[in-house]
């Protein structure tokens, strides 16, 4: 996220294609096909209560991340293509909190999410996310919350180039995909999003610059 922070969730993407400005909604298409979720999709969710135990007071802990996920949820608004639901028997993704910190020469990894598909994932959070001030830790899941919608970094095409991502609609350079200081939940971001699902929903939009969209 800059600043000496960093988003782990599977940094992939390729170079800009066909000239294409990289100041757009960026989705992942490193299988060979954009994954988006099916309407109505509702993802449960629930703590790994082992890693919770790394807190002081885990259950003062897990309410507070309740908190921090709820306000980040309610940033996206009507935008948010899912809905999410705490479940203790059964789940689509866990909330991992991890004991130590992960750190290289650039940066600490704040968290880390996943993309669409119908497997089982994790929402990985690190302590240094906690160092923040509390409206970086609720954008830090704000940006990661994206990633599980189906986004990737706004700079996917241009430095993560290891799997292909594809653009949709146009953004200014502040996104909240973004890093550092142009890393703000923007107008344009949500705008995007909900339109990119109503087209995919309604069958008018099947594929993003040739590559074929899936749902899950």
């Amino acid at each position: 996220f800059g600043n000496g922070f960093r988003c782990d969730t599977e940094t992939r993407g390729h170079a800009t294609p066909r000239g294409r400005s990289p100041l757009e909604i960026v989705v992942d298409a490193s299988e060979g096909f954009i994954p988006l979720w099916t309407k109505g999709t509702t993802l449960r969710w629930r703590f790994r209560e082992s890693t919770m135990k790394y807190f002081k007071s885990p259950a003062a802990a897990k309410t507070e991340i309740r908190k921090l996920l709820g306000e980040a949820l309610l940033a996206w608004g009507d935008a948010a293509p899912v809905k999410f639901a705490e479940r203790s028997d059964v789940s689509d993704f866990e909330i991992v909190m991890r004991k130590n910190d992960d750190c290289d020469t650039n940066g600490c990894v704040l968290a880390s999410a996943f993309f669409p598909d119908a497997g089982r994932h994790q929402l990985t959070l690190y302590p240094k996310m906690f160092t923040q001030v509390r409206q970086e830790q609720v954008e830090t899941l704000v940006h990661e919350i994206g990633h599980t919608f189906g986004l990737r970094h706004l700079f996917a095409n241009l430095s993560e180039t290891a799997w292909p991502s594809q653009i949709f609609g146009k953004h200014k350079p502040f996104s909240i995909m973004n890093y550092g200081s142009q890393s703000v939940l923007t107008v344009d971001d949500k705008s995007d999003l909900k339109r990119l699902y109503q087209l995919v929903w309604s069958g008018e939009l099947t594929h993003v610059n040739g590559t074929p969209i899936r749902l899950v």
